[in-house]
């Protein structure tokens, strides 16, 4: 009999709020405890600009959320304590943190700066069952590192992640698939991961209001309102999971290319051209293999670590560069709001060998002058190399890849 997997998910309570708590009281001496009083960690409190990146359970009781602008927050609470970010302070404790797991498990899978899955599947003899030694792993953080963690636990990194996000702080949930339709199920549909605003919004008019309710629901008819969307989320609702975690086999799903900016960019110029770098080379990908893209879409990491996306289903089955683009830049148009960018993804999916194109009377571009220019490119850097032939838009950059950091390209 195969064994049951068990995956852990961990994620630190209100992470840079916890760490700037936890740093300036053991490092540079205060006695105030920032989770203990109605405060947040943002932008400048006397210049009243940015969003709240974090906030302490107080200030949570005067309905204070992440992301909302801090003139909002001091409206409900002119109280409110407002303290900057300092970003090299979380990546120290969160390098602690993943420190910390990685003596738990060979297999530990950063998801983001305060959040890891491990799998722990066959620990039991070292550490013990998974609930106790989930109990052990929290306090253990907690009385090392001074802030807590929730510990989901399941049999995929689905269930774990919806498990690490039941009821906080400092517990530990399981979520296995037969706990699915008691735990999960009862929950509002916005809870499920994947599900946005824009998406529940859609679910509502649909009369679909739970988990429950969603995954009860027509599959086929999540697809026609939903398309792509409405299979994941479906899948997701009924514990099935084939896309989260940071080890599952993406090249079969896709191509994606992404990199991790020396400086934080605010420039739309300068953005739309680190764009065209990554998506020339995930078009190369697609092309050397055989395939197209009928959905693509964009990902950002701000400078305040806080991640947002876009995608579309393209009109037609592609591999051409120009093709692509124009769609990225439009996608990273209809949801960047200017903050700055410290990561930038580009990522192509559902993937089709299909050869045929369905034709508008309304578009006249010359998509085979754009299929050979293509190939030809790819010709001669096959040839010759990357850099023996570029595009004029990265000629005052120097950089011969088509990217402001080829090295971080996967």
């Amino acid at each position: 009999m195969e064994r049951q997997k068990v995956i852990f998910h961990i994620d630190v309570n209100s992470a840079f709020l916890s760490w700037e708590a936890v740093h300036r009281m053991t490092v540079e001496g205060e006695t105030e405890d920032l989770r203990l009083v109605p405060s947040i960690v943002g932008g400048d409190r006397e210049k009243r600009h940015g969003v709240v990146l974090a906030k302490s359970t107080p200030a949570k009781k005067f309905g204070i959320t992440t992301g909302e602008p801090i003139t909002q927050a001091l409206q409900k609470c002119p109280e409110l304590l407002v303290v900057p970010s300092r970003h090299h302070i979380y990546e120290y404790y969160s390098s602690k943190f993943m420190a910390i797991l990685q003596e738990y498990s060979p297999v530990v899978e950063q998801y983001s700066i305060d959040e890891a899955f491990m799998d722990m599947t066959g620990m039991e003899k070292l550490f013990g069952e998974p609930v106790a030694c989930a109990h052990r792993l929290k306090d253990r953080i907690k009385n090392e590192l001074g802030f807590t963690v929730n510990v989901g636990i399941s049999s995929n990194h689905l269930l774990a992640k919806m498990a690490g996000d039941f009821k906080k702080p400092d517990l530990v949930h399981t979520l296995f698939p037969e706990e699915i339709e008691a735990k999960m199920w009862p929950l509002p549909v916005e809870d499920l991961f994947f599900v946005g605003r824009a998406t529940a919004a859609k679910l509502h008019t649909l009369g679909i209001h739970t988990i429950g309710d969603l995954a009860k629901s027509n599959r086929e008819m999540l697809h026609s309102h939903l398309k792509s969307t409405g299979d994941t989320i479906w899948k997701f609702a009924n514990g099935i999971d084939e896309v989260v975690g940071g080890r599952k086999n993406q090249e079969a799903k896709g191509y994606s290319n992404e990199t991790t900016l020396a400086h934080d960019v605010t420039e739309k110029e300068e953005a739309e051209e680190i764009l065209l770098g990554l998506v020339e080379q995930v078009s190369g990908r697609l092309r050397a293999d055989g395939k197209k893209a009928e959905v693509v879409s964009v990902g950002i990491k701000d400078a305040w670590f806080v991640s947002s996306s876009h995608q579309c289903v393209l009109p037609n089955p592609t591999a051409g560069t120009r093709e692509l683009y124009e769609h990225a830049c439009r996608l990273l148009s209809e949801f960047w709001d200017g903050k700055p960018i410290r990561l930038l993804n580009f990522y192509a999916s559902r993937l089709t060998e299909d050869e045929g194109r369905q034709l508008s009377l309304f578009d006249d571009t010359d998509y085979e002058k754009q299929e050979k220019a293509d190939a030809a490119m790819d010709a001669i850097r096959e040839r010759f190399g990357a850099g023996a032939i570029k595009r004029a838009a990265f000629l005052k950059t120097g950089d011969s890849k088509g990217g402001k950091h080829p090295e971080n390209n996967r």
